[in-house]
This record gives C-alpha cells, structure tokens and sequence, in this order.
C-alpha cells in the first residue's frame, strides 16, 4: 500500500525524494501539445470537444500526479519517451506543490466546463495560464509552481532543475553579451517591421503547385 501512495523515490544519496527532471519535462510537453490543440480548436473554431476532453485529461492526471507520479498517464508517456536518456534528479516535494497547484486550477475548470457548462474569460485565462506553466517547464526546465514553493514553506526546495537552488557561479557559457543580445533584438524588429509588407502578400492556393507541375508534364 505505501508503494501506491508513495510520492517520489528514496535514494540514500539525496536528502530528500525525487523525480527524474527529463520524464518530468517531456510529460509537460505531452499536456501542453494536448492543450494547444484543444485551446485553439475551440478558440477559432466554437469547438469546444477537444477541449472538454482535455480538460478531464488534465484532471485526472493531475490527481494521479500527486498521489503517485508513477502512474500518472501522461508522465508514463514521458518515462517511454525518454528512457534511454541519463536520469536528471530534482527535489519531489516542490513538485508536489506545484502539481497540486495545477490540480486546483484543473478542479475549477471540470467545476466550470462540466458543471455549468461555460467557457468564458475566466476558463480561457486559467487554460491560458497552464499553457503557459507548461510551456515554461518543457521549453526552459523553469518550474514556475516550484518557485513559488519557496515563498510558502519554510523548507527551501532542493535538487531544484539546473541546479538552481544551488547555483552560486554562473559558467561562461550562460552568459549573454550585449551585441549577442543587440542582433536577438534587431531580428525580432525587423520581423514584426516585415509583417505588414508579408500581410499584402497574395495567399497561396492550395494544390497549385501540384497543378504546375502536371501542366508541365
């Protein structure tokens, strides 16, 4: 019985239970490609099927998640995804929170979509908001949630992604030059300068390459 409800595993090397940081990321990646689809199926199109299904996906995830990421349906994925890659370890009780966070927001939005069947400002920005948590974990290993762990408990988090929590130097390599910083600048310019002159382009036509080629044949 304490297998199922065990949160994280004992390594007598860490001081306290943890999760590998990969699996952890790529189970991130796997929700936020599920909620990017059903978010903008509903928000272009009205269809809100995709969505709904989503949003009871991300329910009982997370429910699973802080009983017992083991079994957590979308982290298992992760586990199979990344399983030939080196273990990352990071602190489970931080996670814990930051899942448990999710799970709040995930509660409120089965309580509003399923319950009162709405899909107002206010599920679009909590669905927002988790996109937006995803993102950051999976694309730059920030766990936000974790963050804010620190703010709550007097117990700071440890073993955090990157080494975060313990990170007094940082290396060269981390480090960002101005003119590195100046051309980042200028590109993102000069592509938003470009956007109303790309806006007046004609739109292509669907299958009218393939159309070309046969007339050539």
């Amino acid at each position: 019985m304490a297998k199922v409800f065990q949160f994280g595993e004992t390594m007598p090397e860490y001081p306290v239970p943890v999760l590998n940081e990969r699996e952890v990321r790529a189970g991130a990646g796997i929700l936020f490609f599920a909620a990017m689809v059903g978010f903008f199926q509903a928000f272009l199109l009205g269809d809100f099927t995709v969505m709904r299904l989503v949003v009871l996906a991300f329910f009982v995830d997370f429910s699973i998640r802080v009983i017992n990421p083991r079994y957590s349906p979308s982290l298992v994925l992760g586990r199979l995804m990344v399983h030939n890659q080196e273990p990352e370890y990071a602190g489970a009780p931080q996670k814990r929170f930051a899942w448990a966070l999710g799970l709040v927001m995930a509660t409120t939005v089965m309580v509003l979509v399923y319950g009162f069947n709405m899909a107002g400002p206010v599920v679009l920005a909590i669905c927002m908001m988790c996109i937006g948590l995803m993102f950051f974990e999976t694309a730059f290993g920030i766990c936000i949630g974790c963050k804010l762990y620190n703010l709550v408990f007097r117990e700071k988090a440890q073993l955090c992604p990157g080494g975060v929590c313990m990170l007094k130097t940082r290396a060269p390599i981390t480090q960002t030059k101005r003119s590195q910083l100046a051309v980042a600048v200028l590109v993102i310019a000069g592509v938003l300068a470009a956007a109303p002159f790309v806006a007046q382009l004609e739109q292509p036509q669907r299958g009218s390459a393939v159309v070309a080629t046969s007339a050539t044949k």
